[in-house]
């Protein structure tokens, strides 16, 4: 369980109140005494290329690329920062921001990468997207901007290249442990440790002037234990802001003392914080390499541990006073990348495998129930439940613990949109897991389900692709055909949507394929009415009509009434555009006369729209005059006003063609009257067809 509150943490009260930024950049700590390299990287910016010194034309021009390379720990990414900061008025499109390797270590995919730098230009970003479209798509974004982008944690020279900008008015700011050598033209500005003087200034902005000026030598010595590093000095400085008796000659003679590691100073700095914990508070820290993407919140922390959220809150701001944590935003704590590989060395070392999966399995429940909670929450406005939906709501959330309940809407979505890096991680580390695929299959349904209530399947639509394939993962990995022909159709309808026919095509017959082994008549019939509308994108009419007819046929043997007449309804449509008139007036008939049966109205006035339209363009204008009156009446029951006015222009451009202006008049004068502000009205009013 997370620790009680320590009285020896009282003292991080205090390094709370600093200003927000400071805390969270590091603007204070991490790069002190950087000015040299600072004044390195802006001189860089105007540096002349080799291409210009050794008298080659370059192929294109580019962005200049600045690289900081320093080992974990080194203050790489706080001097990155710094230096952003400093030059950031020069560049008015601002500061885009990318990482390409997660704090546990694992590479993010370029794919990803693109889609956060395109999200934060505001440029949408097509589910599914190749990388080459994705890349393409930026470079088009970033031509006419002056803009920054920080690239983080580069592991190779091929995750970057996808990034660049072929613009020289953008910067390009990348972070590495070593050199890039496959970016041509970029000169590290390698880090080594601070210098003396610069290492106890860090120490003194973390524990007051006061205490160093005591004994002046000590802090030196204490700066050069740490090696200069920022981050054993971020460590051991917090150590000390929560000791505030303690003599810092002691901690430099107790780091001095330590068995020498293969982690140096910063792992000396570490053992220090971590041997002085609770036991309580040192488990919730070896268990923090679980989280996602690195991220921590309350909740998080609560479900690993298995304590309550406010002790786990209360936990995870003291881990941040002493630099175990940094503060990422409201509510949420990321943990330094450098840090990682100690805490997993730990976890391993000291949690048996049965205890960390059920850690993990914890975590994930907890997830799979907020997201469950988020979900609900979009159902009611803004100022609580309300709605048609309020009793089964509250219902719901009484069903729920306080503590997972959101007060509104608005929270919920704040929740998801903060939240998502981490909700996205966490439902791919589930899957790739393999023991936990129940809880995956919750997870990702649960976040697929809360994505499309908040922001709309359209809006959704990119991250709900990596969704549905994570499901498609899990589904395979388990001969899971009916979940297998369902994420199959979802990837196809995305791939449909944003105009990749063809690899929509294969998915749709993989989909049916797999609803077949399921012998799911739903999915098989989903299926083949899916491949048909593929076809039908692609003009092969004949094949679209031989689909649909399949998904009829079934449709018809299992008695799927409201099947049946779309079916014959977009049977209707393939044949009209095959110019089959006489086909196309059959099929839409039968869907007439089966949404009658129905007593679907809308349905039945449209049918006959559509009759109305074959029967012009087949050349009888007398019966489509009969039949769009017949429709009119129809829409007018089921109040569908735009359907009333189409129609209604319908029947003047009829008139119109059988010699009579003035009836025609009066129709687009009604079609006007029903329409009214509406916006599409331009368009209906410039003809029905």
């Amino acid at each position: 369980m997370c620790p009680p509150r320590s009285t020896r943490v009282v003292a991080l009260r205090e390094l709370r109140s600093q200003p927000e930024g400071r805390e969270r950049s590091g603007s204070v700590t991490d790069f002190v005494g950087r000015r040299r390299e600072l004044k390195e990287l802006r001189e860089d910016i105007a540096r002349t290329g080799l291409d210009t010194l050794s008298g080659r034309k370059a192929k294109a021009p580019r962005a200049r690329v600045l690289l900081v390379a320093g080992r974990p720990g080194s203050g790489r990414t706080a001097l990155a920062e710094a230096f952003v900061r400093e030059v950031g008025e020069d560049y008015p499109d601002g500061v885009l921001r990318t990482r390409l390797t997660s704090p546990g270590g694992q590479s993010v995919t370029t794919e990803r990468a693109i889609r956060t730098l395109l999200e934060g230009l505001g440029e949408p970003t097509p589910p599914g997207a190749a990388e080459d479209e994705l890349s393409s798509a930026l470079r088009a974004a970033l031509a006419h901007r002056k803009a920054i982008l920080l690239v983080d944690d580069a592991v190779d020279p091929y995750q970057v290249d996808a990034l660049l900008p072929d613009t020289p008015e953008c910067l390009v700011v990348i972070t590495a442990e070593g050199p890039l050598t496959g970016i041509p033209d970029v000169r590290p500005c390698t880090l080594g440790g601070l210098d003396t003087p610069s290492g106890v200034q860090m120490l003194a902005q973390r524990i007051g002037d006061t205490r160093i000026a005591v004994d002046p030598r000590a802090a030196e010595a204490l700066a050069e234990e740490c090696g200069g590093q920022p981050a054993a000095l971020a460590l051991v400085g917090g150590w000390l802001a929560a000791h505030p008796k303690a003599a810092v000659s002691d901690v430099a003679k107790q780091l001095h003392d330590m068995p020498p590691g293969t982690d140096g100073p910063l792992g000396r700095g570490f053992r220090l914080v971590y041997e002085s914990l609770p036991q309580p508070a040192q488990r919730t820290l070896r268990l923090l390499p679980l989280a996602p993407a690195g991220i921590v919140d309350s909740h998080t922390a609560s479900a690993l541990a298995g304590c309550s959220v406010a002790a786990a809150q209360s936990t995870l701001e003291d881990f941040a006073g002493l630099g175990l944590l940094r503060h990422a935003s409201d509510g949420l704590f990321q943990l330094p990348g450098c840090l990682v590989p100690l805490l997993q060395a730990l976890l391993e070392t000291k949690e048996r495998a049965a205890e960390v999966q059920l850690a993990r399995a914890r975590m994930l429940e907890r997830t799979v129930r907020l997201l469950h909670s988020c979900r609900v929450m979009a159902r009611s406005d803004e100022s609580g439940v309300d709605g048609p939906d309020e009793a089964d709501v509250r219902e719901v959330l009484d069903g729920l613990p306080r503590a997972l309940r959101f007060p509104d809407r608005r929270a919920a979505a704040t929740w998801l949109d903060t939240r998502l890096p981490a909700l996205s991680a966490a439902a791919a580390l589930a899957v790739a897991d393999g023991g936990l695929d129940t809880l995956a299959r919750r997870l990702v349904a649960a976040l697929v389900r809360a994505l499309a209530e908040h922001r709309g399947t359209a809006e959704a639509a990119p991250e709900l692709y990596g969704l549905h394939r994570l499901v498609l993962d899990v589904a395979e990995r388990r001969s899971l055909h009916r979940e297998q022909a369902a994420a199959l159709l979802n990837l196809a309808d995305l791939d449909a949507e944003t105009g990749r026919t063809q690899e929509a095509l294969e998915r749709y017959r993989a989909a049916l394929d797999a609803g077949r082994a399921a012998n799911d008549p739903y999915a098989t019939g989903r299926a083949m009415e899916s491949v048909g509308g593929a076809y039908q994108e692609l003009a092969d009419w004949h094949r679209a009509a031989d689909w649909f007819g399949r998904a009829l046929s079934q449709a018809l043997a299992r008695g799927e009434r409201a099947d049946e007449a779309r079916l014959y309804g977009r049977l209707g449509n393939v044949h009209t555009y095959a110019g089959r008139y006489g086909d196309a007036l059959r099929s839409w008939r039968t869907a007439a006369a089966g949404y009658r049966k129905l007593a679907d109205v809308p349905g039945q006035a449209k049918a006959l729209s559509e009759m109305a339209r074959i029967q012009e363009y087949a050349g009888r204008p007398e019966e489509s005059l009969h039949t769009c009156r017949e429709a009119v009446e129809l829409a007018r029951r089921a109040g569908d006003l735009r359907l009333q006015a189409a129609l209604q222009v319908r029947l003047a451009d009829t008139l119109d063609r059988l010699g009579d202006p003035a009836a025609a008049r009066l129709h687009r004068s009604a079609a006007d009257r029903l329409l009214g502000d509406d916006p599409a009205a331009c368009e209906i009013r410039s003809g029905s067809d």
